[in-house]
């Protein structure tokens, strides 16, 4: 942390700013402490002080509980240790702190001085501007942030959506905070799915697509899977009836049928292609083999399976990529599965396995026993595992000799420690079996390093109420459907409110603020809980959303233009209302909320404490004058107020993707 002075002079004082205030107020809190411990002869006992937050405001702005813990030491009440401190303390080093009081049966409570404290932070907020809260780490790492990395199969759906706008978000926080970040999409090409994909593809003759390409690809995916398992299944009926399997033949009938009204619905909304790729598929007598003829193809890198598996892959990320740059979300580098298998580091993993005590072959498949690992290199609490959790081993390889996704996830994962220090990946919360098993490969493969600093950033499900989505059926609500969906409603809510603006700006503002709302729905809540999508509450400009604080925004800088003069003689001392003085220690906490976000990946605190600044705003705002306060001292200090809340707003926003429009 830094301070240091500005040019500014006001009454014959230097103005002093600081990159994070309320870290310079607990600082003075400290050694106000230390010194009382020192005088008391308990210096020794404590060497470290934690602060909170008092319950009411008239408590004071910090507090601590120190005295619990000396009490221990010395035999003595906490409440009588607060007051001897309180005490031993010299006022005449008060700056920041004004008052301070012994209190709860222990407590000792800081008061701040709000003339001190409010020149602090408003100057720091509207000199440093855009860089005011993102306090730089002392250090810095290259951390690769693989978010998104949706399967190229069909369009990215709202149930996806999550992980590229909590990805993009954890990679802003982290580049914000001083890290060296690459943004990495991997691209799983290798796999049944897209064999399937091509194959329906070339059935067809390879059309081009008459539509976004993404959803295109996902049709065909759609049909060709739904026939092919008909394919499968009927084959299967025949076999069970002819040795009498009686259950068997039940549980496939069962499957069938399902299968069948899949396939009715997919034929109602999708006729013609539906109708050309079930001639051409019934003209293969075995198609579940020609798929896995062009999957090992594929897989070893045989050129025709490798040009239109590489065709129908590329199709759909071009789709991908209009979608996500459409919501602002970027990659510098898109890594693709097959060039990693391609390039014999696969094997190369798979061999050095082998040479461990925890493989085992049955058959041709190859099996790696975690579980073993874990006992072997006493793990279990490492990994945060309990005592009778026993880790399920791990296929490798298949009989047919192909790779399964997580043996290629750990050569991927190695090849990206050849790159960063730290890797994050984005993976949603059914997968944490799978990073628990790569964790423990590397650590298998004397990999500790790369294990301890790989980190699955896990997330919840999105739902919609009263949508069941299908990817096998076709049914489910696509982001590009999200995003023009909430961009006609934020239209709708700006020509309302701002009828004065141009149909040029109204749709710009649409797009902006339609885009945000999406983000802000699926960033605000902890990654750890589900999102229920309900677009009452996405687009809502009165409460908790992306549109209410983007208004908040557009309402401080509106104050400003019609002011038409910057503060230019504040009088910080003026600020005595509660509402004022609640505001200003709300804009000093940012930093220290931006390093939690960042040192804890919730993004979501983000959200959270922009949402309850504009509260705070609004309140302020709906109660006192800004441009007509008397006298001209405070209408000045209170549009610095106004200045620091639109900045502070436009960077928390900014660190979660959001654009803060100044008109709406």
């Amino acid at each position: 942390m830094f301070t240091f002075t500005v040019s500014r002079v006001r009454k014959g004082e230097n103005l002093m700013i600081s990159e994070n205030p309320l870290a310079e107020l607990k600082k003075e809190c400290e050694a106000l402490l230390k010194e009382a411990t020192g005088k008391l002869q308990m210096a020794e006992l404590l060497k470290q002080f934690a602060f909170e937050k008092p319950p009411v405001w008239e408590f004071g702005q910090l507090a601590t509980s120190a005295c619990f813990e000396l009490a221990k030491h010395v035999g003595e009440k906490p409440l009588v240790l607060a007051q001897q401190l309180v005490k031993a303390m010299d006022k005449a080093k008060f700056q920041l702190v004004k008052e301070v009081s012994a209190a709860g049966g222990g407590y000792i409570n800081f008061h701040a001085n709000f003339e001190k404290l409010s020149a602090l932070t408003l100057e720091s907020v509207r000199q440093l501007d855009s860089e005011y809260g993102l306090v730089k780490t002392e250090k810095p790492k290259k951390i690769i942030v693989e978010h998104t990395s949706v399967n190229p199969l069909h369009p990215i759906h709202i149930g996806q959506a999550r992980n590229p706008m909590l990805g993009d978000a954890v990679a802003r926080m982290l580049s914000a905070r001083g890290h060296k970040v690459f943004r990495h999409y991997y691209v799983d090409d290798v796999g049944r799915q897209t064999a399937v994909i091509a194959y329906g593809y070339k059935k067809l003759g390879k059309p081009k697509p008459a539509e976004k390409p993404d959803h295109f690809i996902g049709k065909i995916y759609t049909v060709t899977s739904c026939l092919v398992e008909i394919n499968r299944l009927k084959k299967e009926l025949e076999r069970a009836k002819m040795v009498s399997a009686e259950e068997e033949t039940a549980k496939i009938n069962r499957e069938l049928d399902d299968w069948v009204s899949v396939a009715f619905e997919l034929k109602q909304k999708y006729p013609d292609l539906f109708e050309k790729l079930l001639e051409k598929i019934n003209e293969d007598p075995d198609p579940e083999k020609s798929i896995g003829e062009l999957n090992r193809a594929y897989e070893a890198g045989e050129e025709e399976a490798k040009r239109l598996i590489r065709e129908v892959s590329q199709l759909c990320l071009e789709g991908f990529k209009e979608t996500l740059s459409r919501a602002g979300v970027f990659y510098d580098s898109w890594d693709w599965e097959s060039d990693l298998v391609w390039s014999g580091l696969v094997a190369e993993v798979l061999q050095k396995l082998r040479q461990t005590p925890f493989v085992t072959a049955f058959g041709g498949v190859l099996e790696f026993e975690a579980g073993k690992v874990v006992e072997f290199l006493d793990l279990r609490e490492k990994l945060g595992l309990r005592k009778d959790y026993e880790v399920p081993s791990l296929t490798l390889v298949r009989a047919d000799g192909t790779t399964l996704y997580t043996t290629r996830d750990i050569a991927y994962t190695i090849w990206k420690f050849s790159k960063a220090e730290k890797c994050i990946n984005v993976i949603g919360m059914e997968q944490s079996l799978a990073q628990l098993q790569l964790k423990i490969a590397l650590y298998a493969l004397g990999y500790r390093d790369y294990a301890e600093n790989l980190v699955h950033f896990a997330y919840n499900l999105v739902t919609l109420p009263g949508y069941k989505m299908s990817s096998r059926r076709g049914r489910y609500i696509t982001l590009d459907e999200v995003l023009d969906e909430a961009i006609r409603r934020a239209y709708e809510e700006v020509s309302k409110r701002s009828p004065q603006l141009s149909e040029d700006e109204k749709r710009k503002v649409a797009e902006i603020v339609g885009v945000g709302a999406v983000r802000y729905a699926l960033v605000e809540v902890d990654p750890a809980k589900p999102v229920e999508f309900n677009w009452d509450r996405v687009i809502n400009f009165e409460k908790n959303s992306a549109p209410y604080i983007q208004y908040t925004h557009a309402r401080a800088c509106s104050i400003l233009r019609k002011a038409a003069r910057k503060p230019e003689r504040p009088d910080y001392g003026l600020l005595k209302e509660k509402l004022e003085q609640e505001l200003v220690f709300t804009l000093a906490e940012f930093p220290e909320t931006f390093i939690e976000a960042v040192e804890t990946l919730k993004p979501n605190l983000l959200a959270d404490y922009a949402n309850a600044l504009a509260d705070k705003f609004n309140t302020f705002y709906n109660a006192f004058p800004v441009i007509k306060a008397e006298p001209p001292e405070l209408s000045d200090a209170r549009l610095a107020l106004v200045d620091a809340v639109r900045i502070v707003l436009r960077n928390a926003l900014n660190l979660i993707g959001i654009t803060a429009p100044e008109r709406m």
